[in-house]
């Protein structure tokens, strides 16, 4: 293998240029079974041509210190040093990978259980219904059109067409207010990149519109249909196919008139003195006010201003007058509904739970604002909606178990709690218009349960709409549990742990454990077939750790896991492995953890830092170099929660626990890595793939070279693919079979029919 390895590796070297400096040591890498080491030679003319890969090193100056960067070559995806080496590690790992015994059997059982119907709430637009529905393995899930809702169901929009191997995706649509239009955008090789297409929904005929150059788009239409607002980005050198590291600035709003070019859109809104702004528009409810929410990165606040479009009566011809509500970045407001002037928020200011709260732009003095639903004890609201004129549903999360509660919108009176078992609602669809409501349940154990209620009936009593079961799969055979265990500094951290009933509390079944911990998101229960395969072919205990750094306990939770309380993330998740091994779950030997994008982050700062905890750790687009992520793509909005190297302060905590700055030969003895899997995709513009690249290379040289290091340190990565969203079925059947066949070869697991 050794020797198949290497031709294979040398057979490349022609492919560098031959440069070196002709007095210094020139350091190269070549290839070892399972690894990759960098060894010392002393450059000779004319001896050049086989040497690998050819490192200059890099050094950065930070307020004083000077960093190495002896991988920053491979921040070039288009340089030929950068593709050889990304060929180079796949021809280690896919090999590795097909030589996995489980790897074949677990591809069949995903495939096979992963084979049940997909479906999205209904919802009403026009007087038609729609939904998705995937049959269980295609590609892309399907939108199907429904007179009401006995009729039989009918394809109207199937994103499988878009390509031949389902990795163009459908990323985000808006039915104009009658239902006769459709803007849709569609994103390739899982870039954020999309392109708006439009459909008249009578006869599903394609329109001849096109809008290019948009990322992290709004699209709402003004509600007579001629058109709609939305977002891009300004031309500028290079490609933009999502294999590009440059920054995205001066995002602008526009307007387009349905039938005409881009080239003729209106430009709405631009911040050319703030070029990290970002503003998304919403039409309300009313249709008569066009709502401008202006982030400038991920913390959940935002300045909100307005224009009232019975001012333009001459339509929408330049920039739009508007109006600044609130124009400090102190606190978020997200839009529920209005009555003429009447508008109302889910705040977070003064109540890091959130609440509701009323602001009349006819009286927009803060001491005239009212609030509607207070702040809960101990409750976060995750959403509000405004349905059937009059009511609001307001979801909640109470200790990571979604509530949904009924409330009068004008006065704020709660009038019933809408029964869920434990898990999370993770669909809800309901207008103001509306007078029905559709909820889509999901839990560890269970895919979909589709509720509806019809609130013209009393008394209200919501029924069962659809229910998802899984073919060859019992619920009743596992059990989901939920823990607090103690962090450090006795902070209690809730968990779920999923396993089959009677196990065994003797340290001996593998373990899998997955965090998150950042950018205020909550990680609620959620069905997932690979992970239930894991538990119940590989004997394995599932564990999800709800760490600090998310919004499980709003914004407190929050800020205690970000800036300068980033070590809080990894202590909890560590603290969690910990508790799985006290209890006798698993053990370290046995215990796998992962996480993606922000969790990936959180696995390679936690493989360094205790690398005796773990047996295997799997690292998804992880966000890998601490101090210049801030310079590719967005990497600039996520400063809000990690901070900036540029600055003083936020440099010393980033160099601390940034992944690629950290990497040590562990000095106890008998103690190495962990077995280490990194996976990222060529075509992700969110955390570009020189995170992993850089990191892996760095762990290769410094961690792969020691004598002791026998666990494999590897990394993958894919073509066509990017951060995960539109990610096809197939890719993600792939992905999976390859992660659990390297964690049972590593782990030494053996599968159990």
């Amino acid at each position: 293998m050794l020797a198949r390895a290497s031709n294979k590796i040398k057979n490349l070297s022609s492919k560098f240029p031959k440069k070196c400096c002709s007095t210094s040591t020139v350091k190269y890498i070549y290839v070892q079974p399972y690894k990759l080491q960098r060894h010392y030679v002393k450059p000779s003319k004319g001896k050049l041509s086989h040497r690998l890969f050819h490192l200059f090193i890099n050094v950065d100056c930070y307020h004083g210190s000077k960093v190495p960067d002896p991988y920053s070559w491979l921040e070039d995806p288009d340089s030929e040093k950068t593709q050889a080496f990304v060929s180079a590690q796949n021809q280690l790992t896919v090999p590795f990978l097909e030589q996995c015994e489980v790897r074949d059997l677990f591809k069949e059982r995903m495939t096979e259980l992963y084979d049940y119907p997909k479906y999205s709430c209904p919802f009403k637009r026009g007087n038609r219904y729609f939904h998705f529905y995937n049959t269980g393995l295609q590609n892309q899930s399907v939108m199907y059109l429904q007179e009401n809702l006995d009729a039989e169901p009918t394809v109207f929009l199937d994103p499988n067409t878009f390509s031949d191997d389902g990795t163009v995706a459908l990323r985000g649509y808006a039915f104009s207010e009658d239902g006769e239009n459709l803007a849709y955008g569609t994103s390739a090789s899982g870039s954020d990149w999309v392109e708006i297409r439009f459909l008249q929904v009578e006869g599903a005929k394609p329109l001849e519109d096109r809008l290019k150059r948009v990322k992290f788009s709004c699209m709402s239409w003004t509600h007579d249909g001629k058109g709609l607002f939305y977002n891009s980005y300004p031309e500028q050198e290079g490609k933009s196919d999502g294999t590009e590291t440059s920054t995205n600035l001066h995002q602008k709003l526009y307007f387009h008139v349905l039938g005409t070019p881009q080239s003729e859109d209106v430009l709405c809104a631009e911040f050319p003195d703030h070029p990290k702004w970002m503003g998304g528009a919403e039409v309300s409810d009313d249709g008569r006010y066009l709502l401008l929410s202006i982030r400038e990165g991920c913390d959940p606040v935002n300045r909100l201003w307005y224009c009232d479009l019975e001012t333009t009566p001459q339509g929408i011809t330049g920039l739009l007058p508007w109006v600044k509500l609130i124009d400090n970045f102190d606190a978020e407001y997200e839009y529920v509904t209005n009555e003429d002037t009447l508008f109302t928020f889910k705040t977070n200011l003064d109540a890091p739970r959130y609440r509701l709260i009323n602001i009349d732009f006819a009286s927009p003095a803060q001491s005239n604002w009212k609030e509607l639903i207070p702040q809960h004890d101990k409750d976060v609201i995750v959403f509000a909606t405004c349905t059937y004129s009059s009511y609001l549903f307001v979801c909640f999360l109470h200790d990571v178990k979604n509530v949904l509660k009924m409330y009068r919108l004008s006065s704020g009176e709660e009038l019933r709690t809408f029964p869920l078992d434990v898990g999370s609602v993770v669909g809800f669809t309901g207008r103001k218009r509306d007078s029905e409501i559709f909820y889509y349940f999901t839990s560890f154990l269970s895919p979909a349960i589709i509720y509806h209620c019809d609130l013209t009936q009393e008394p209200l009593q919501p029924h069962i709409f659809r229910e998802v079961t899984v073919k060859g799969f019992s619920p009743s055979d596992y059990q989901t549990t939920q823990i607090f265990y103690s962090s450090k500094d006795g902070t209690q951290i809730p968990m779920f742990i999923i396993h089959k009933k009677g196990i065994k509390l003797d340290g001996s079944h593998p373990g899998f454990l997955y965090g998150y911990g950042g950018f205020n998101i909550s990680i609620t229960p959620s069905y997932s077939v690979s992970r239930l395969i894991f538990v119940r072919h590989l004997g394995g205990v599932l564990a999800v750790a709800n760490i600090r750094g998310g919004g499980e306990y709003g914004e407190t939770w929050h800020k205690t896991g970000m800036l300068a309380n980033k070590q809080n993330c990894f202590t909890d998740f560590q603290c969690a492995a910990e508790y799985l091994v006290k209890e006798g779950y698993t053990s370290p030997s046995k215990l796998t953890i992962n996480g993606g994008s922000n969790g990936g982050l959180l696995v390679a700062a936690c493989v360094n830092q205790r690398p005796e905890l773990f047996g295997c750790a799997v690292a998804q687009v992880g966000v890998m170099d601490m101090l210049k992520f801030h310079k590719f793509t967005i990497g600039h909005a996520w400063t809000t929660d990690f901070g900036c190297s540029e600055n003083k302060e936020q440099f010393d905590c980033l160099m601390k626990y940034s992944p690629l700055h950290n990497i040590r030969i562990p000095e106890s003895n008998g103690v190495q890595y962990p077995a280490v899997l990194l996976l990222t995709g060529d075509h992700d513009d969110r955390v570009v793939p020189l995170h992993s690249l850089k990191y892996i290379a760095t762990l290769q040289h410094i961690v792969g070279r020691s004598p002791k290091q026998t666990n494999p340190l590897f990394i993958l990565v894919d073509t066509k693919s990017g951060h995960g969203a539109g990610k096809p079925t197939s890719k993600v059947i792939q992905e999976v079979a390859d992660t659990y066949a390297f964690i049972a070869r590593c782990l030494n697991i053996s599968w159990v029919k």
